[in-house]
């Protein structure tokens, strides 16, 4: 019971860590290519300003659990994609540093740099996310002591000797790009007001339409690479839910967009991703990171999880930690009314 709980938690943070960091990306991605004035581009990145930090935080709460609740998916992972690891935190970092320093120099080349790597390494995040998680159901070569190692790429093939990027993975990081943005440009129609919001409304449906097919694109690619993905689907019928979920939720956000109810379309943007993501954990569980070197090499809720007594202890305290957390969101989100201005007034 203990497994099932903390799997179901650890899930519960990577959702909300990409439902409210996701738009922060998405705006990132747009800011290369939608903002036609300075004012816009401040508008643009007010619009996030107050959160962007805050929402981060369910990463690193995420890694902290798997730490106490995982340990050995913990050591795994974290040694097998010690790579993209790096090249995220790097991201992370540039990401962070061009949103706080390009006012710092009233100097036009200065902030056009600063806004080129703050775009850049949004849509890179993006797309190492998507790829992370893909790496994640595809399987990576799990050794007998339950370590492995990654190239960045080999044959691009998907196979028992795969590189982090193949053809797989890279649709799994078309797909957070594609959705992501689309997050994104419905936060800004929530979040900013005139031209650029309707820019960013006009926007939606060209994006939709690339992640609808993007995700029957790689919803097939998963049945392909890891038929065994539906075998929880079969075994309980009623978890098909998730797919129609879905279908529904996308179909939600485009009526919504397109009748001008930007909460509602946004709203249901974050139920596709709780949906696809939600699917992508039930479709690997009870496994935690499968083996391309055989089945009985996969770390496993059993192989992997922390002692009775740390995982009651750490229940207490992740509850505690997480009222903190749900509080403050709710507290900054209260806070945090009105739509950034994009006139230069």
């Amino acid at each position: 019971m203990m497994g099932f709980i903390w799997f179901w938690l650890v899930a519960v943070m990577i959702v909300g860590y990409v439902v409210l960091d996701g738009f922060d990306l998405g705006v990132g991605v747009l800011h290369l290519f939608l903002v036609r004035t300075e004012a816009e581009r401040r508008a643009t990145l007010g619009s996030i300003g107050p959160v962007w930090d805050g929402n981060e935080v369910w990463l690193l709460a995420g890694g902290g659990t798997l730490y106490f609740a995982f340990p050995l998916l913990y050591a795994s992972a974290f040694s097998g994609f010690y790579l993209p690891l790096m090249i995220v935190l790097w991201l992370l970092v540039l990401r962070g540093v061009s949103l706080e320093l390009r006012n710092h120099i009233d100097v036009g080349v200065w902030r056009a740099l600063l806004d080129g790597v703050f775009g850049l390494a949004s849509a890179l995040l993006a797309i190492f996310f998507g790829a992370a998680l893909a790496n994640v159901l595809r399987g990576v070569p799990l050794q007998a002591d339950g370590y492995f190692f990654l190239p960045l790429w080999t044959n691009w093939q998907p196979g028992p000797s795969p590189g982090i990027l193949d053809w797989y993975t890279v649709i799994g990081g078309l797909v957070a790009l594609a959705a992501l943005t689309l997050h994104g440009a419905l936060w800004l129609t929530i979040k900013t007001s005139g031209d650029l919001a309707q820019r960013a409304r006009r926007i939606v449906t060209p994006l939709w339409l690339i992640v609808v097919l993007l995700t029957v694109v790689s919803l097939v690619a998963t049945i392909v690479v890891r038929p065994q993905s539906l075998d929880n689907y079969y075994s309980y019928p009623f978890t098909f839910v998730v797919p129609v979920g879905v279908v529904a939720s996308l179909a939600a956000a485009w009526l919504f967009n397109r009748k001008m109810q930007p909460v509602k379309a946004f709203l249901s943007s974050c139920l596709y991703l709780f949906f696809m993501l939600a699917g992508a954990c039930w479709g690997v569980y009870p496994t935690l990171l499968p083996a391309t070197t055989g089945s009985d090499r996969d770390i496993t809720l059993s192989r992997a999880i922390s002692g009775p007594h740390t995982l009651a202890v750490g229940l207490v305290w992740w509850s505690f930690g997480m009222a903190l957390a749900v509080a403050y969101i709710v507290f900054v989100y209260s806070r945090f009314k009105g739509k950034a201005d994009a006139s230069g007034h």
